[in-house]
């Protein structure tokens, strides 16, 4: 689900989905504080291990959902990218969990899936069945899905590191994670960014698959040297394992990333935009309330993530200080430019398939959410 570069599929895969388908200021790296109270409670559950979707309960809504419904609730499935979700995921489940889906007659059901760039999440979005991540390389690659809200416009990962690394040079030879999907997937990409910085190349280090939940406690135990981690799972690595540090905070490495954006068939978007307009609109509303009401999501997060507060709430302090939750569309046309230009640089995407920004983003239904919502806002000098 991330505006990520997935690996090329196959034609095979390619034709198969086609079928299927037919914040200005600098970020400050996230140290942990001295050793507290916490203890991470993550895992998967052995559906999510396996690859496949899992639905999930967190964030339930409320009992009077949908009582100023007269035609009832609509049903909606709509997916994470990780198993359990990191905090910047956690929109789906604030709108859930606060009576926004609820408020525009939607039932939601949430699923998480292994990693936003897995074939299973690209496949469910492109057949029509879950609204979840697209990116600038499925619509090079030909998928008929358009992007319809950027939930995070930013990077919220560090690249972390363990003791003996002190520079991106120090990577040759170690081991790097690529948690979610193996080859291609996000923390594969992300390393192979960083290994860019050192005039270094994939070929130059050995990537460990393994699910998302493995990311912390890989780098803690040692089996992986280096890591793209949320601001939560940064501030327990750091308490956990004495000597891991920031290499690099990724928004000031790729700036222009788009990370994450919620995207559907273009077939669901004809038949019924009304409701992918209200589902916009809902996450758009939660997106707000995690800025301005900390008391009520903080919870919904502790819930949604399987992590205890202190480690939440520093995720949170850290997310809403560096506007990575959207507080409008998200939509940056400079940054969706970039990133297509990265995709094909990189050969996962032709040159001549470059997408142009209209063809990846759909305005009118993000414009037309963000009336229902009262227009474009500013909160805590966040303005995407």
């Amino acid at each position: 689900m991330h505006e990520m570069l997935p690996r090329p599929l196959s034609i095979g895969a390619i034709t198969a989905l086609l079928f299927a388908s037919a914040c200005a200021t600098p970020a400050i790296a996230p140290t942990a504080p001295p050793a507290g109270t916490s203890a991470a409670n993550s895992g998967s559950t052995p559906a999510a291990a396996a690859g496949g979707p899992t639905s999930v309960a967190a964030g339930a809504a409320p009992a009077n959902a949908g009582a100023g419904c007269p035609n009832g609730l609509r049903k909606l499935s709509i997916s994470t990218a990780t198993t359990p979700p990191n905090v910047a995921l956690t929109a789906p489940f604030v709108a859930r969990g606060l009576g926004y889906f609820g408020k525009h007659c939607i039932d939601a059901d949430i699923v998480e899936f292994e990693g936003g760039l897995s074939a299973t999440s690209r496949t469910a979005v492109a057949q029509g069945s879950v609204m979840g991540g697209v990116s600038v390389t499925d619509v090079g690659q030909g998928v008929k899905v358009h992007e319809v809200w950027v939930m995070a416009p930013h990077l919220p990962q560090s690249y972390e590191v363990g003791p003996d690394v002190k520079a991106a040079a120090d990577l040759k030879g170690k081991k790097l994670s690529a948690a979610g999907g193996g080859v291609g997937s996000f923390n594969w990409v992300m390393g192979r960014e960083v290994l860019k910085t050192a005039n270094l190349t994939v070929d130059d280090v050995q990537f460990i698959p393994s699910a998302t939940a493995g990311r912390l406690p890989g780098l803690v135990a040692g089996q992986v040297d280096a890591v793209a981690l949320h601001p939560e799972d940064v501030y327990l690595a750091e308490k956990q394992k004495p000597g891991v540090h920031t290499l690099v905070v990724l928004k000031e490495l790729l700036p222009n990333y788009v990370y994450n954006a919620y995207g559907v068939a273009d077939s669901w978007a004809a038949k019924d935009p009304d409701l992918i307009r209200d589902a916009v609109a809902a996450l758009m509303e939660a997106n707000r309330a995690i800025y301005q009401n900390k008391d009520a999501v903080v919870p919904i997060m502790m819930d949604a993530t399987q992590k205890d507060r202190p480690e939440v709430e520093f995720a949170w302090d850290w997310l809403t200080r560096n506007c990575v939750f959207a507080v409008n569309t998200g939509y940056l046309p400079e940054a969706t430019a970039w990133s297509a230009q990265l995709a094909v640089d990189n050969g996962d995407v032709p040159a001549a398939q470059k997408p142009t920004p209209e063809q990846v983003f759909d305005q009118k239904i993000s414009n037309d959410a963000l009336a229902l919502v009262g227009g474009p806002t500013t909160v805590r000098n966040c303005k995407d």
